[in-house]
């Protein structure tokens, strides 16, 4: 099995270009996403999951300074002082406001000044010699920094009360409806999971290692609002069979029964998105759930959600060259034509869209749109080793965290690859998340394959991934007699 290796991203020079390119692109975005506001807005908390938009600008330029300016420059603080202000360990979101905080026009003078100095940096600095400099690390690592806060600061967005402020052209929609099957074989087989050759990508991807995974199906496209619709229909949030014991207790605690930000009026399903309220697109992927509804919906469905082994394994593999590839697509960075990244729009595509964009298998809309739940704890891979430094990743692996994979239209493509993984706890719903669903290969499918009797993916320490309660990958007993609701 062998991982791709892009050559062309190694030149030096041109990752130097690539770098300034993603920096300029993040800072573009922060100024749009902090710009598009007044003052009172910025330092204001919009919902205790978040921090006050003008915590986030500082902390971007705080980290690019710590980072960038110290770590890789050598040279002395700016504002020493600050540091401990913009520290995600020390405060928790819920209490930033009550900090001492840089005044949103202080915050964007201090960030404007680490820029600057920053791309001097960029410029003199040989991109070998430590760990932090080989290819450009460091300044990657900044601009998917710098864009990950941009995407966390839509989310605030989405989460502000008051009229629409940001605005973007909608997806293409179909020409047609999408006709395609509504679910492939992935075959059996090793395949290379993870990286040891991406040079930005981050230590929770590293290293490229071998999995062996037994053949599954997996839904062409993510599970529509459409779908999701027939499981609320049919009773799916007031039945407890579908729930494992903590998402049940979860959503009757909280009054869950639909995705976050619905509503029902007059005998439709409404949402609020960015300000506007509007009817729920029938074919969009749904978005706006958490992993305890994704996996609800699965068991309801007779299927179940794929395993992170077996997301990556259909967004990478190509069974004819058995290479694993840097996207569905291929090794070429993604285009507008391939996927939807980047906040060009605001919203998720139809689901079927980016045909340009599917896997060899015919899978489509594995990067961007929306994040897929995955039914994976998070934790390291076989020889997993921090950098550059332990609160990125290491501080978060257990079975707290559930893993989920692919982007959405909210993550720009710096920050997006077939290896990149997110993580976050099953109750999250402002996330722009949904999920497609995957099944085992059984007897009635025909499949040869040496695999089909065991399950070996995902395994760690003897452990094997997406075991609820005793059962292996989430699905109940009886799951498989419910209605047919895939996507």
């Amino acid at each position: 099995m062998t991982e791709t290796v892009a050559t062309h991203d190694q030149d030096p020079e041109a990752l130097r270009k690539r770098a300034v390119s993603a920096l300029l692109t993040a800072r573009e975005r922060t100024t749009l996403l902090t710009g598009c506001v007044e003052d009172p807005d910025l330092t204001a908390q919009h919902s205790p999951l978040m921090s006050p938009l003008v915590w986030d600008l500082a902390h971007i330029g705080n980290q690019e300074e710590q980072w960038l300016l110290r770590a890789v420059a050598g040279q002395e603080a700016m504002r020493p002082e600050i540091d401990p202000l913009y520290d995600a360990f020390e405060h928790s979101r819920a209490e930033r406001p009550s900090l001492p905080l840089l005044p949103p026009a202080e915050a964007r003078r201090y960030a404007a000044d680490v820029r600057g100095r920053a791309l001097d940096v960029l410029e003199r600095t040989p991109f070998e010699g430590s760990a932090l400099t080989d290819a450009g690390f460091a300044f990657g690592m900044i601009a998917q920094h710098e864009q990950q806060h941009d995407e966390t600061m839509l989310i605030t967005h989405q989460l502000r009360k008051g009229p629409a402020v940001l605005s973007a052209p909608d997806p293409e929609p179909l020409s047609s409806p999408y006709t395609g099957p509504a679910e492939v074989l992935v075959p059996g087989g090793p395949f290379t999971m993870g990286t040891s050759t991406e040079p930005w990508a981050l230590d929770n991807e590293r290293p490229g290692h071998v999995r062996l995974v037994p053949p599954f199906f997996i839904d062409t496209t993510p599970v529509t609002n459409a779908a999701y619709q027939a499981f609320i229909e049919d009773g799916g949030y007031d039945d407890p069979r579908w729930w494992t014991p903590e998402g049940w207790a979860h959503i009757r605690t909280h009054g869950i029964n639909a995705p976050l930000f619905w509503r029902r009026e007059g005998g439709q399903w409404l949402r609020r998105r960015f300000g506007v309220t509007e009817a729920v697109h029938p074919d969009e992927p749904v978005l706006h759930v958490g992993w305890y509804e994704a996996d609800a919906y699965a068991r309801w469905s007779g299927r179940r959600l794929p395993t992170e082994a077996e997301w990556e394994k259909a967004a990478r593999h190509d069974p004819v060259s058995g290479r694993s590839m840097r996207y569905p697509w291929g090794d070429a960075d993604p285009t507008p034509d391939r996927a939807n990244l980047g906040q060009r729009h605001l919203r998720p595509a139809p689901a079927g869209s980016y045909a340009l964009g599917e896997s060899p298998l015919g899978v489509r809309q594995l990067i961007g749109d929306v994040w897929e739940w995955t039914a994976s704890d998070f934790l390291p891979y076989p020889g997993f080793a921090v950098f550059p430094y332990r609160e990125y990743s290491e501080v978060f692996f257990g079975s707290e965290y559930k893993v989920l994979r692919g982007g959405s239209f909210a993550v720009d493509a710096v920050a997006c690859r077939g290896t990149f993984r997110n993580w976050d706890y099953p109750i999250r719903r402002q996330i722009f998340s949904g999920f497609r669903t995957a099944r085992d290969v059984t007897p009635a499918d025909g499949v040869a394959d040496d695999l089909v009797g065991g399950r070996v993916d995902d395994r760690v320490d003897g452990r094997v991934d997406g075991r609820v309660d005793g059962r292996v990958d989430g699905r109940a007993e009886g799951a498989a007699n419910g209605p047919s609701g895939g996507a």
